[in-house]
C-alpha cells in the first residue's frame, strides 16, 4: 500500500482516483475541492479536512482519528463500505446515499441533515448536537449508545434497532417501519407518528402527544410518566406501562396496561370501544 505522510494539499482533486493508499497526518485545505473523489481502498489516519466534498464516490474507506472541519460541507457522499472511528466530524450535511456505514466513537457537533438515505448502518458511542433531520430515509440501522440533541430524527427509516439511546428534541421515529428500541430515553414531542411495527422495551418516553397514529405498537415495561394525549388513533396496541400516564386519547384497538391514567378521553363516536382494552391497577 502506498503511503502519503505529513503533507498538505490545496489543489482541486488533489488525490483523485487514488487506489490503495495510506494517508496519515495530512491536511486538505484551500479552494480546491473533492481531494479524494473516485478513490478506493483508502486508510486515513490523523488527517484534517478543511475544504468541501473530500470523500465522494469512493469505496472501502477507513478513517481513524481524523477531523472534518465545519468548512468540509457535504464531506462524505455516494461512498460505500465506509468506517470511521475516534474522529470529530464538524461539517453539516455529511454522509449521504451510502451503503455500509460503520461509525464508532465519533462526535458530530453540527450534524444538520446528516446520514441521509443510507443503508446497512452500525453506530456505537456517538454524540450528536444540532442534528436536525438526522438519518432521514435510512434502512437497516443498528445503534448502541447514542446521545443526541436534535429535531426530526430517524424519519422514514426501516429496520431499526436502537440500544441505550438518549434523544432530546422534538419529533423522532416518524413514518418508520420495523423498529425496536431497548433501554432508551426519548424526550420530545410527537414521537413515533405514522409508524408501524414499533416496539419499545424498558424505555422512558417523555412526550407531548407521543405514540399517535401508529399501527402495531408494543411497549414492554416502559415509563410514560410525562407523556400526554398518547395513543391517539393507534391500532393493535400491546402496551405494558410501569408508570402512570398523564392522558390517553382515542386509541382504536389493542390493550393498554398501566398503573393509572390521569385523563382518559374516548369521544370519537366512530371508534368501537369494544376493540380497546384498558387495564389500570
Amino acid at each position: 500500500m502506498k503511503e502519503i505522510i505529513n503533507q498538505s494539499f490545496d489543489e482541486e482533486r488533489s488525490l483523485y482516483k487514488s487506489d490503495g493508499v495510506y494517508i496519515k497526518d495530512c491536511t486538505f485545505f484551500g479552494e480546491g475541492e473533492s481531494p479524494l473523489k473516485e478513490s478506493k481502498h483508502l486508510q486515513l489516519e490523523n488527517d484534517t479536512f478543511i475544504n468541501k466534498y473530500p470523500v465522494w464516490y469512493c469505496d472501502d474507506v477507513t478513517v481513524k482519528n481524523c477531523t472534518f472541519e465545519d468548512t468540509a460541507r457535504a464531506g462524505v457522499w455516494y461512498t460505500n463500505h465506509f468506517e470511521m472511528k475516534d474522529s470529530l466530524y464538524k461539517g453539516e450535511k455529511g454522509l449521504r446515499r451510502m451503503d455500509g456505514v460503520t461509525l464508532s466513537n465519533v462526535r458530530f457537533p453540527n450534524a444538520l441533515e446528516t446520514l441521509w438515505y443510507c443503508k446497512n448502518i452500525r453506530l456505537s458511542n456517538i454524540k450528536i448536537e444540532n442534528g436536525d433531520y438526522f438519518a432521514l430515509g435510512c434502512e437497516n440501522i443498528y445503534v448502541d449508545h447514542l446521545d443526541m440533541e436534535s429535531k426530526y430524527t430517524f424519519d422514514g427509516c426501516k429496520n431499526v434497532e436502537l440500544h441505550h439511546v438518549h434523544i432530546v428534541g422534538r419529533d423522532c421515529l416518524w413514518n418508520c417501519e420495523n423498529v425496536t428500541v431497548y433501554d432508551s430515553e426519548l424526550d420530545g414531542a410527537y414521537i413515533g407518528w405514522n409508524s408501524k411495527n414499533v416496539t419499545f422495551v424498558r424505555c422512558k418516553i417523555n412526550s407531548l402527544q407521543g405514540l399517535c397514529y401508529m399501527d402495531h405498537v408494543t411497549l414492554i415495561d416502559c415509563d410514560l410518566m410525562d407523556t400526554n394525549l398518547s395513543f391517539e388513533y393507534c391500532t393493535a396496541i400491546d402496551a405494558t406501562i410501569t408508570s402512570n400516564i398523564v392522558s390517553v386519547i382515542n386509541p382504536i384497538s389493542g390493550v393498554i396496561r398501566c398503573k393509572h391514567i390521569e385523563t382518559l378521553i374516548q369521544d370519537d363516536p366512530n371508534i368501537n370501544l369494544g376493540d380497546i382494552q384498558i387495564i389500570q391497577e
